[in-house]
């Protein structure tokens, strides 16, 4: 589906947007209610995917599946989740990178095949995904959805392994991308990550039961320890006898979504051993060592850059203060017809409180600028606010070039940095000053253990092959 880029709806998306969450949990213990569990693991995950969400249990062999467009507190309550029976669940939460806005693409995908019946859900994007619908639709398949999850379930329909478990393996070994999955058999629940490692994937317990889920900050809601991360190129089986690592891949070098440090993770997420919120401290400090600004204040746009912003107020030793209010309870606001309203928008969400600023030289800390549509109203705001000086401080380098992996980015030509120089971002944005995070700067800023990280959407070094140019984004 084309995606509106008019102005008023640039406003309300102008940051790089994560595809999705995934969550899954085999229960030995009769007391955990696996679809409560999965419900509150996806909560955990909502930041990951508002357009839809979806659990589906196994109740001794038997599927049960649910899912709806939406916010999970909208689409499931209590008697939906009565409903939803059985020792292992797995969870999905969307936002689409690749597909329409659909029930239809709504996941998780429950399919069935002579070889039985498989539930699946993906973060991420296969970047031979159209090639390989296209050899599906050759052989006889038919596709219902517009999702990568698909073509991966008509892989293993079509395997010439018998076993589910082995099918699954054969269709990892055929694609290629970015992509973390959690998936169900009839009597094991299965998770894998791809070759690269681009998206995450933890693995947990509770008690007897494992977890396994996008983010650990899913395992600290409903009381999970972690265990560790699962390994590029890794598929681990849960079933009656425990859990069984193997390797489907050849482990390729580690090229982590550095996305997710900047922006996209919980700050209460570890990864690779690193907090997200201590990295995003570091990344402020290293911002405050690169630049040169005598400023008053420093003050965080709200939520993204609030950890970048203490660093930076540690390391520099000028004030944190927070000067602007975030209105907590405002949804996507809806598009208005006349220019005076769409320029309230950001007013609604971001408020400068006059007091703090009025008369100051003030850094403004945010995490990144994809557009500038809202670091320009930001900016202005703070100004009619009082503000004697505006700089603009970014804890990540420019955004370059589109991804391939998951990410929904814009057009090349719709990203800031592509069209304009420093100078010219800074004065379309109407800051004193800019200062972006060095790539350097920001590698050294995160600690996780073992990482390698890909860095493509700032310099257009992609990892994966992808068959298409970046300049095909024009």
């Amino acid at each position: 589906m084309k995606k509106d880029t008019s102005l008023e709806v640039i406003n309300e998306v102008d940051k790089m947007e994560e595809e999705c969450g995934v969550f899954g949990i085999y229960s030995n213990n009769s007391k955990y209610d696996a679809s409560n569990l999965t419900y509150l693991g996806l909560h955990a995950l909502q930041h990951r995917g508002q357009e839809s969400a979806g659990i589906c249990t196994n109740h001794k062999g038997g599927f049960n599946l649910y899912k709806g467009m939406g916010l999970v507190t909208n689409v499931f309550d209590e008697d939906k989740l009565k409903d939803l029976k059985g020792n292992m669940a797995i969870g999905h939460v969307r936002y689409s990178t690749t597909g329409s806005t659909l029930l239809s693409n709504a996941q998780p995908l429950l399919t069935n095949s002579i070889k039985g019946d498989l539930a699946l859900a993906h973060n991420g994007n296969l970047v031979n995904s159209k090639e390989m619908r296209l050899n599906l639709e050759r052989q006889g398949s038919i596709f219902h959805s517009t999702l990568d999850t698909e073509v991966i379930a008509h892989l293993v329909a079509r395997s010439f392994k018998d076993n589910i478990i082995e099918a699954f393996t054969h269709s990892l070994q055929q694609i290629k991308g970015a992509f973390s999955i959690v998936a169900l058999t009839e009597k094991a629940m299965v998770a894998a990550r791809d070759p690269y490692g681009f998206r995450p994937l933890s693995l947990g317990k509770l008690g007897n039961s494992y977890i396994v889920a996008s983010e650990t900050c899913a395992f600290d809601i409903i009381g999970a320890e972690l265990i560790r991360d699962i390994e590029p190129g890794e598929m681990i089986i849960i079933d009656e006898n425990g859990v069984k690592s193997l390797y489907y891949s050849e482990r390729k070098p580690y090229n982590f979504c550095i996305f997710e440090f900047v922006y996209f993770a919980r700050p209460d997420s570890i990864i690779g051993g690193q907090n997200v919120h201590l990295a995003r401290k570091e990344m402020g400090r290293q911002l405050a060592r690169e630049m040169e600004v005598e400023a008053d204040l420093v003050v965080p746009v709200p939520s993204s850059g609030i950890a970048a912003a203490l660093g930076f107020a540690e390391e520099s030793g000028i004030s944190y203060e927070k000067g602007i209010l975030r209105n907590r309870y405002v949804g996507r606001t809806f598009i208005q017809p006349t220019q005076k309203i769409r320029d309230l928008k950001v007013k609604i969400k971001l408020n400068p409180i006059k007091d703090i600023i009025k008369g100051k030289r003030v850094i403004l800390v945010d995490d990144s600028i994809v557009r500038g549509t809202t670091s320009k109203q930001i900016i202005r705001t703070v100004r009619e606010a009082g503000a004697k000086e505006v700089h603009m401080a970014i804890s990540s380098p420019p955004v370059t070039d589109p991804c391939f992996y998951g990410l929904d980015t814009s057009r090349r030509q719709e990203l800031i940095a592509v069209q304009k120089s420093l100078e010219g971002v800074c004065e379309h944005i109407g800051a004193d000053s800019l200062t972006y995070l060095s790539q350097e700067g920001l590698l050294d800023s995160i600690k996780a253990n073992g990482y390698g990280f890909c860095t493509a959407c700032f310099n257009g070094n992609y990892p994966i092959e992808t068959g298409t140019s970046k300049f095909d984004f024009e």
